[in-house]
């Protein structure tokens, strides 16, 4: 991997030019409850902003059969439109850190995924992608890896790329055969790769990423001014699993490079990528890292679409379990989301942070258990609100939604 320089002082510069001055005071936001038209059992949520400006929920309730079904709904304007199922199985795989997620193409149409299990194995599963130009009726699902192996794919990212396209990344596990998310001594290494799905389900420009990678962390994509920025848990040879980045730009992809070398050496896969947002070459990166046993919620800048970085900023409150979320405003500061551990449970908290590094005070928005159970919260954003969706674990778990006017 190429040398990661130090960030100068021009750039510090560049990363403040063509934004207004951020809010750096408390974020005070007045949050609204927004229940969501979800089932008995709802969990895994995922969010996305639509091209219309529309929110998109996306979670995994059981169903009547004994499995499991996909449902998604929309906000728009001031409602939930009726809950649709995407998909439905009893063979599927359903994991609390690898989780579908829902996405609209430039053109308006939706994109889901879903894992399948694909051989006996607990860890052999297949990504599933299925494509709505309407979100009632949904093509039959493809599969973006064409190994075929009994091995685990999965933890996917969907950008929206032209008006009939999508890039999916995914982390793929091919040459792990016996291995899976804690077989860490596995006979090969996990990969992240790519291509891009067009609205007929034909792939195209299928790469690999890098060849080597933490095994079960989510990977997080964007779509920049002139390409695409991708950051994934890398993992080096002696355990030293930090956040790369990898760019595509005219028509290729870069080398992995380390967004800082924190430089966590760890044995096994500690379940917590990164979350990205970007808007133009604008890109802001939220990540989770314990290197040197200190556990820190970490978000940096770069004003040129992840060719240089920041300086990250600790956001956490001394007690994080990570699970990042992270999305830019239109100011140019970045709201972060991660769980902080409180008294044996878990605070959903978020923190403010100019381009500059300056933080406002964090705020606790929800309290839930700290288990695995309670899964990965998600941010989404439109022109005037804020929008947090997570599980809240239990018995029951349901999945709860909440909004705030952005200020």
């Amino acid at each position: 991997m190429r040398r990661f320089h130090p960030i100068c002082l021009v750039f510090a510069l560049l990363l403040l030019s063509g934004c207004g001055a951020p809010r750096t005071e408390p974020p005070g936001w007045d949050w609204e409850v927004l229940a969501p038209p979800v089932g008995a059992g709802s969990a895994l949520p995922h969010l996305a902003t639509a091209p219309d400006g529309s929110v998109l929920l996306s979670w995994v309730e059981p169903d009547d059969a004994g499995g499991h079904r996909l449902r998604w709904a929309r906000w728009q304007g001031e409602g939930w439109t009726p809950a649709r199922t995407i998909a439905a199985g009893d063979d599927w795989f359903v994991n609390w850190a690898d989780f579908p997620a829902i996405a609209a193409r430039e053109d308006g149409a939706l994109v889901a995924h879903y894992l399948q299990k694909n051989g006996p194995s607990p860890y052999a599963y297949d990504v599933r992608v299925t494509q709505s130009a309407d979100g009632v009726r949904w093509r039959p699902a493809v599969t973006p890896h064409t190994d075929g192996t009994q091995t685990e794919h999965g933890f996917v990212s969907i950008v929206p790329w032209t008006a009939d396209r999508v890039l999916l990344t995914w982390l793929d596990g091919r040459h792990t055969l016996g291995g899976g998310h804690e077989a860490h001594g596995a006979r090969g290494a996990m990969t992240i790769r790519a291509a891009l799905l067009d609205a007929d389900g034909r792939l195209h420009e299928e790469a690999v990423l890098d060849a080597r990678t933490c095994d079960c962390c989510q990977t997080a994509a964007v779509r920049t001014s002139s390409g695409a920025v991708v950051a994934y848990r890398d993992r080096s040879e002696t355990e030293v699993r930090d956040i790369s980045i990898v760019r595509y730009r005219d028509g290729r992809w870069s080398e992995p490079v380390p967004v800082h070398r924190d430089g966590w050496q760890i044995a096994g896969c500690p379940v917590n990528g990164p979350a990205l947002d970007a808007a133009g070459e604008a890109v802001v990166l939220a990540w989770f890292t314990a290197a040197g046993d200190v556990p820190h919620v970490r978000v940096a800048f770069s004003a040129d679409e992840g060719e240089r970085w920041s300086l990250p900023v600790d956001v956490d409150e001394g007690a994080p379990l990570g699970r990042v979320d992270v999305v830019r405003l239109p100011d140019g500061s970045a709201v972060v989301s991660w769980m902080e551990q409180v008294d044996g449970r878990a605070e959903i908290r978020l923190r403010r942070v100019a381009p500059d590094g300056t933080p406002s005070p964090s705020q606790a928005v929800a309290t839930t258990a700290a288990a695995r159970s309670s899964g990965f919260p998600r941010l989404a954003r439109t022109a005037k609100h804020l929008f947090v969706a997570w599980t809240e674990a239990g018995e029951a778990p349901v999945v709860r939604v909440m909004r705030a006017a952005l200020r």
